[in-house]
């Protein structure tokens, strides 16, 4: 199967609405939903408090559930694969949650963790058709369906960026994974026809128009997924912050330039330096492309797409040999404005600005020229997380 097709809200809903009565005898009576997402431009800027442009997907991750009068909580998932998975752990209102296996459920259990009140015992159930692994952020779709299952199931409602802010807190402490604010602040933010530019500093969010009727956001996903991400997510992490200590800056978002200069006349490590200039000049083309968008001057958008994956591939150095295959071979193509590899990287996943008439012959130039095996899905931007009557 070469395309991926979103199945739907209410089809997923209904699906996990049959499961839960199947598993627990009883019917649910709270439910949520929260996207996945694709970054258009600004990678890797988001943790040196840059300017982010993403958008939600029509893919979805879907909670159902209720109270089961037990002091634990007993949570199911079914992923897109079709693999269920299932786990349970002490209800906050009877224990204290920590860390532990199955790795899968720290991010559940993280949100309960981080959640304003305590929860009595419940029992839900997950299932989304947010491709994982893919870069476009299940880990996020996964933490904020569940944090609005639970105002749901409470009636407890949080202010959205507090609950985007408790989410990526969750991930930080739970599963380990130092992630900037952007996947929690788009999957609870989305909307319909936009991007979202994040400010990553002050996170204040401006709703950028995207709606062009001959235009598509193209996702080409590499399916492969490079074992060293977990390890080298941080360690470009660190390297940021080393360049903005030497630099004497909160942020490589106070940094221009000729700061570049600054950080070689210090004899600083030659990748802190490339890091850095990566950083800068993303942050500047983010803010570009947000003012591009409205305008449907998609052309430059485009060049700005290819800055950026070059960018990441050689200063950044996060892309991976299939990432940039996929860009080199679409960039030929007739109909494509830009392309650029999107999420943390190593694998995952390649989006390309395209005319929606042009989107068949790339895809086939794709099919026959990529040495993988690709898998596509189109989209325009949707909206994100919401409780659902269940």
């Amino acid at each position: 199967m070469t395309e991926v097709t979103a199945q739907g809200e209410a089809t997923l809903l209904e699906k996990a609405r049959q499961k839960f009565v199947l598993t627990f005898g009883v019917k649910p009576v709270s439910a949520a939903s929260a996207p996945g997402r694709v970054n258009l431009i600004g990678e890797h800027v988001d943790y040196c408090e840059g300017f982010v442009l993403p958008v939600a997907l029509p893919f979805t991750t879907i909670v159902v559930g209720a109270y089961n009068k037990l002091d634990e909580c007993r949570v199911h998932s079914i992923l897109a694969s079709g693999e269920e998975l299932k786990t349970s752990f002490v209800a906050t209102s009877s224990g204290t949650l920590i860390p532990g296996e199955p790795a899968w459920a720290n991010y559940v259990k993280g949100v309960l963790a981080k959640f304003p009140v305590k929860v009595c015992g419940f029992d839900a159930m997950i299932v989304s058709d947010v491709p994982m692994g893919s870069g476009v952020s299940s880990s996020a779709s996964l933490e904020v369906a569940f944090f609005t299952f639970l105002e749901s199931l409470t009636g407890k409602s949080v202010d959205p960026i507090e609950k985007a802010k408790l989410c990526q807190k969750a991930e930080h402490d739970f599963p380990g994974m130092p992630c900037g604010i952007m996947d929690q602040y788009i999957v609870t933010l989305g909307k319909k026809n936009h991007a979202l530019l994040i400010d990553c500093r002050s996170l204040e969010a401006k709703q950028i128009p995207l709606e062009a009727d001959d235009t598509v956001i193209l996702v080409v996903n590499s399916n492969v997924k490079h074992q060293l991400t977990g390890s080298e997510y941080p360690l470009r992490r660190a390297q940021c912050t080393e360049a903005a200590s030497l630099l004497k800056v909160q942020s490589l978002r106070d940094a221009r330039c000729e700061d570049i200069e600054e950080l070689k006349w210090l004899n600083t490590d030659p990748d802190v330096v490339k890091r850095a200039k990566h950083v800068i000049n993303e942050i500047a083309r983010t803010e570009k492309a947000a003012t591009l968008l409205p305008l449907k001057d998609f052309n430059e958008v485009g060049q700005l797409f290819y800055e950026s994956h070059d960018s990441l591939s050689k200063l950044m150095e996060v892309s991976c040999p299939e990432l940039d295959e996929l860009v080199q071979i679409v960039r030929s193509c007739p109909g494509v404005y830009g392309a650029r590899m999107t999420g943390g990287g190593f694998g995952g996943c390649m989006i390309a600005l395209a005319r929606k008439d042009s989107v068949d012959e790339i895809k086939k130039k794709v099919l026959s020229q990529y040495k993988g095996k690709p898998t596509f899905f189109t989209c325009n931007p949707s909206d994100g997380a919401k409780v659902l009557q269940v």
